[in-house]
C-alpha cells in the first residue's frame, strides 16, 4: 500500500521582510488530521511561517504543495478557501457574533440561512452560542477569540493555522480554552499549526513539536522525544519537570 501523501507540503521556501531573510524553510510538511505546535522567542519568524504557508506574504523563493498539487499564484485564492487562519487578536467585524461567523460561509455561496445555521452550531460548540445577538465588540478577550475559533471552524478547514492565539488572554482563560481547542481539534479531524512560544501550552494539544529560533526549524518530533533529548541548549530551555507521555 503506498503511502499517504501529506496534506501539506513545503519545499525550498524562503521569505524576506525589509530586506532581511527572516525564513528558511528546506522542507516541511503537515499531515492530514495532524496537530503540529511551532514554538520558539519572539522573533524566531513563526508569524512569518504561517502568514507564508497562508500565502498571505510573499514568499522569496521555494513551494507550497496541497493535497499533492503545488499552489501556484492563480490558484491561491481556492487554495485560501480550504484553509483557515486565527490571530493573537481577533480581528472582528462590528457586526454581531452570529454575522461574524456567518460571514465566511456566505463568502464561499452558503445561502443565509445555512450559513446562520452552521455559525449557530460552531458557537455553540465553543460555548459562546448565548452570546449570538450580541455585538461583537462588546466581548471579553476570551470571548472574542472563541468567537474568532467558531468563524474559522465554520467553514470547515482541511488546515487551521493559529498565530499566538491565547498569548494575550489570562492565565485560566487560555487553560480552559486550550483544553476546548484540543478537544475539538481531535473530535473534528481537523489539521492544525499552533504557533506560540508556550511550550506548555503546545504540549496540551499536539501530535508534533517544531522548535523555530532564527527563522530555521532547530528540532522537530513527538513532543516527549524533542522535550527529552534536546538537540542543544536552546532546546533544553523549553524542557519541562515532566516529560508528556507518549502518544
Amino acid at each position: 500500500m503506498s503511502k499517504k501523501p501529506p496534506l501539506l507540503q513545503v519545499e525550498g521556501m524562503q521569505i524576506r521582510r525589509g530586506g532581511v531573510q527572516v525564513l528558511d524553510l528546506p522542507g516541511f510538511s503537515i499531515a492530514s488530521e495532524e496537530k503540529v505546535a511551532v514554538i520558539g522567542p519572539n522573533g524566531a519568524s513563526k508569524s512569518s511561517l504561517l502568514l507564508g504557508l497562508a500565502c498571505l506574504i510573499r514568499r522569496e523563493c521555494g513551494a507550497i504543495i496541497f493535497q499533492g498539487k503545488e499552489v501556484t499564484a492563480r490558484e491561491e485564492t481556492a487554495f485560501r478557501r480550504q484553509i483557515a487562519m486565527v490571530f493573537q487578536e481577533p480581528l472582528l467585524f462590528d457586526t454581531t457574533v452570529l454575522d461574524n461567523v456567518a460571514e465566511g460561509l456566505r463568502i464561499r455561496g452558503h445561502g443565509r440561512r445555512e450559513a446562520r445555521e452552521t455559525a449557530m452550531k460552531c458557537l455553540e460548540l465553543f460555548k459562546v452560542g448565548q452570546l449570538a445577538s450580541r455585538s461583537a465588540h462588546k466581548l471579553s478577550g476570551g470571548e472574542a477569540q472563541r468567537v474568532s475559533l467558531a468563524r474559522a471552524f465554520a467553514v470547515k478547514p482541511k488546515l487551521i493555522l493559529m498565530d499566538e492565539p491565547f498569548s494575550s488572554l489570562d492565565l485560566p482563560t487560555r487553560i480552559v480554552l486550550t483544553e476546548d481547542l484540543g478537544r475539538i481539534l481531535h473530535e473534528s479531524g481537523t489539521a492544525a499549526l499552533i504557533a506560540t512560544h508556550d511550550r506548555i501550552e503546545a504540549l496540551r494539544v499536539v501530535d508534533r513539536l517544531v522548535v523555530m529560533d532564527g527563522g530555521v526549524i532547530v528540532q522537530e518530533g513527538k513532543p516527549h522525544e524533542v522535550i527529552a533529548n534536546p538537540v542543544n541548549s536552546f532546546v533544553a530551555a523549553f524542557k519541562r519537570t515532566t516529560v508528556p507521555t507518549a502518544n
